[in-house]
This record gives structure tokens, C-alpha cells and sequence, in this order.
């Protein structure tokens, strides 16, 4: 009998490894505190835009952290060894944990280039994978699963799907080129192209909430931010906001709150 595997196959190593990528992540943030590298927040205004989010909106990174440590912590649990969901996403939160720590690092160090959008397009592509299960998740979500999972790892990757746009955008910055006097038009194109993508996954997605509200979160701070100082960023914002609703409503048409908020599970687990 293998010991180092339980009746799901996940391994410990599997399991540890979530746990050291979740807290990868938060140790290579912190570097900078310690005089190892230049703030992130430096880094993003020297390459600032209109799309860059207003400064309090990187705040969420409390909570989001806080979030994927209560997931590492879960999913070590000896009674969610079993769990045939967290099987499924066990893998791809480590490599998101593991993106965003590369991530910061190689930002702290070498600013928001073309290699750094690459690490945060990883990133966004391990959360959608787990995004697109939760989706896909015919079984009820026990109360664990749904606030120490669902949750937390759908709000990542909704703040990632943001953070993934802007990236792109203060890369081409990065590496000298700018929009000129289109920028309002084409920053309000980015914020637009932004929420048509969030709204078809939510309609996708079964309306996701926790999905939902993040990305609304980082459309009101583009709107403090970019929205101030263009009018048409300030309406593509509001346009984009209001997609996301309608992506959410569409969503949850098929599915209902039930589904995100309430709900014995059933069958989640053998």
C-alpha cells in the first residue's frame, strides 16, 4: 500500500506543495520590505495607464492571500483528502500560487515587461482550469468547499483576469509604446474588450458571484483612476459593469444563488 496517496490519488506531495506555493507567494511579496527589490506598486506607476486601477483597489491582495491560505489549510485537511473536487483543483492552485510568486519576483526586479504578462497569462490559465470546474461542479458545494474553495479561488482568478489586461497593456508601455492621443479611445477598448470577456464567463460559469463582485471591484477602481481623467474610460467602465451584471444574471438563471450560497452537498465526495 502506498501511504503517500489517498484513495484519490492525490499525493502529499501534491498537497504540501499547495501549501508551500501559497505561501511562496506572500514571502516573495514581501521582499521588498526587507530592501530585496523595488515595490511593486513602484513598479506600476512607472509604467502607469489609464486601465491601472485606482491605488486602494491592490488592497484585495489582503484578503486574496488570506484566502489561499485558508485553501492550502483546507485542503490538507485528513477529511478533505477524499474530496473529489479539490482533487480536480489541487494541481492547478499550486501553479497559480507558484505564478504569482514568480510573478512578483521577477517584477520587483525587472518591472511589468513582456515576460511578466507571459507569467501572469500562466497564472490566469491555472485559475481558469479551476474556474471552468467549479462551473462544470454537478454536485452541491459542502459549506467548506464553497467558502474555503470556491470562493477564494474564484475571486483570484477574477482579480487575475483584471490584473492580466492591465499587464499587457503597461507592458507595451514598458517596452515604448504608447497610444498618444488614442489612448482614452483604446484604454476604453481594453476596459470594454475586459468585461465582455468577464460577462461570457459568467454566463458560462453559472453566473459565479464571488467572479462577479472582484471584477466589479477592479472596474470601479479603473473608474477612480483612469475614469477621472477620461470620459470615455469613465463610460466604458460603466458599460463594462453593467455587462458583468447581465453576465452574472444570465448565469445564474441556469443555476441559481442556491447553488454559490446554500445547499446540502450531494454526492461530492466517494
Amino acid at each position: 500500500m502506498e501511504l503517500s496517496k489517498n484513495r484519490t490519488g492525490a499525493s502529499f506531495a501534491v498537497v504540501f506543495a499547495v501549501i508551500i506555493a501559497a505561501l511562496l507567494q506572500i514571502v516573495t511579496t514581501s521582499l521588498p520590505a526587507l530592501g530585496i527589490g523595488d515595490p511593486i506598486g513602484s513598479r506600476s506607476d512607472a509604467v502607469r495607464s489609464l486601465v491601472t486601477p485606482a491605488g486602494w483597489a491592490f488592497s484585495i491582495w489582503g484578503p486574496l492571500f488570506a484566502g489561499t491560505i485558508a485553501f492550502a489549510i483546507y485542503q490538507a485537511l485528513p477529511a478533505q483528502r477524499s474530496s473529489r473536487l479539490l482533487a480536480h483543483v489541487r494541481l492547478p492552485a499550486a501553479g497559480a500560487f507558484l505564478g504569482n510568486a514568480a510573478w512578483a519576483l521577477y517584477t520587483q526586479f525587472y518591472g511589468l515587461s513582456a515576460i511578466s504578462a507571459l507569467i501572469i497569462v500562466f497564472t490566469l490559465l491555472c485559475l481558469v482550469t479551476i474556474y471552468r470546474r467549479f462551473a462544470s461542479w454537478q454536485p452541491m458545494f459542502s459549506a467548506g468547499e464553497r467558502w474555503l474553495a470556491v470562493l477564494p479561488l474564484s475571486a483570484l482568478a477574477a482579480w487575475l483576469t483584471a490584473a492580466t489586461i492591465v499587464n499587457i497593456v503597461a507592458s507595451l508601455i514598458f517596452h515604448g509604446v504608447q497610444a498618444g492621443e488614442a489612448a482614452p479611445l483604446i484604454s476604453a477598448i481594453v476596459v470594454l474588450t475586459g468585461g465582455v470577456i468577464a460577462s461570457v464567463a459568467l454566463a458560462r460559469g453559472r453566473g459565479n458571484p464571488f467572479y462577479a463582485l472582484v471584477f466589479l471591484w477592479a472596474l470601479s477602481a479603473i473608474y477612480a483612476a483612469g475614469g477621472q481623467q477620461a470620459e470615455l474610460v469613465a463610460i466604458a467602465a460603466g458599460v463594462a459593469a453593467v455587462l458583468v451584471l447581465v453576465g452574472m444574471v444570465i448565469g445564474l438563471r441556469s443555476a441559481g444563488l442556491k447553488r454559490w450560497f446554500g445547499g446540502a452537498p450531494v454526492g461530492a465526495r466517494l
